[in-house]
């Protein structure tokens, strides 16, 4: 990773605006990318977790003006493919990622299709590049049908579990959140959570099925995709219950298949939300924009990004969210 020199953008085009980023969250996802392992062309600019500042709109445009502060759904769509035909385009089967397939926010401008672009207000800026991630949370209590009567365990308090505990407290869901970092878990309490497990394996297992009622847990959602962890979530969760992944990982699980006819387990993959998601996840940000904040953790300068990068690949026992401070 290194800084560059690129032409100006230019004027945007119909339908088009052009952005000045502010700030730009790093996350696990960022390292998938930097290792080659999400489909991407190198040489790719960074960013999918943005905040910026509209500078110009193209004719029209008339959902947002030069000025307004904007988070940036990233997902770009095909609407021709399956998924795209039944309302699912959050799986394309083109997809192209901003940040990943396409150049990111890591740059000066940016210049994106007016419909990805959510105005927020004054939502701070690094807060509102949380609202990407906030997204994902969105996507899987939506994907997990997540209520106000269910019992949820989380597995994993990264910033994507912190997400996902908001996004079920919101729902008036009872939330459990488990990992073996104990400060991440003080992040889990401000999130909502009602209980924190520090630890792994079947202890954590036991407590979980323990305190969803004994019958083990409705709902249950995987944030790490470390293997074992997989495995422990899948034995734990309740008959009849839904089994939510997450997490982004190359591994592979081996899981005995009497149970998914014999237990009806719902299991089920999440991927980037949808447009409508995103926009709830603006929402959801800016009505929790005080415990949203606490995530932030570490700030680095614009010409600090490929530090930042080695830093989250790091992964300190005190990092939450770091982010890229782009505009000085």
């Amino acid at each position: 990773m290194e800084l560059v020199e690129l032409p100006w953008p230019g004027e945007p085009g119909e339908g088009e605006v052009v952005l000045r980023p502010e700030v730009v969250g790093v996350c696990g996802s960022d390292v998938h990318l930097f290792h080659g392992q999400l489909g991407q062309v190198f040489p790719r600019i960074h960013g999918h977790e943005i905040s910026a500042v509209v500078e110009a709109v193209g004719s029209g445009v008339d959902r947002v003006s030069p000025g307004d502060r904007v988070a940036v759904w990233p997902v770009l769509a095909c609407g021709q493919c399956y998924p795209c035909r039944i309302g699912r385009e959050n799986v394309c089967a083109s997809i192209a990622i901003i940040g990943a397939h396409v150049d990111g926010a890591l740059q000066e401008r940016l210049c994106v299709p007016a419909s990805q672009v959510f105005a927020v207000g004054d939502l701070a800026p690094a807060v509102t590049a949380f609202v990407e991630p906030a997204s994902i949370g969105v996507r899987t209590v939506v994907r997990a049908r997540v209520t106000a009567e269910d019992r949820v365990v989380v597995l994993g308090a990264g910033p994507i579990g912190q997400a996902v505990c908001l996004a079920a407290r919101d729902r008036g869901a009872a939330v459990l959140v488990a990992d073996l970092v104990p400060e991440r878990l003080e992040h889990a309490r401000a999130m909502g959570a009602q209980e924190v497990v520090c630890g792994d394996g079947a202890e954590v297992a036991e407590q979980a099925r323990e305190w969803a009622g004994g019958d083990g847990v409705p709902v249950m959602i995987e944030t790490t995709g470390v293997p074992a962890v997989v495995r422990s979530a899948f034995d734990v969760t309740a008959p009849a219950g839904r089994l939510v992944l997450v997490a982004l990982s190359h591994h592979e699980v081996s899981l005995p298949l009497i149970d998914f006819p014999i237990r009806e387990l719902d299991v089920l993959g999440v991927s980037c939300c949808n447009a409508a998601e995103f926009a709830d996840a603006v929402d959801l940000v800016r009505r929790h924009e005080a415990a949203v904040a606490r995530l932030i953790t570490d700030e680095f300068a614009f010409e600090q990004a490929p530090e930042a990068l080695a830093y989250v690949a790091d992964g300190a026992p005190d990092l939450m969210k770091a982010i890229i401070n782009v505009a000085s």
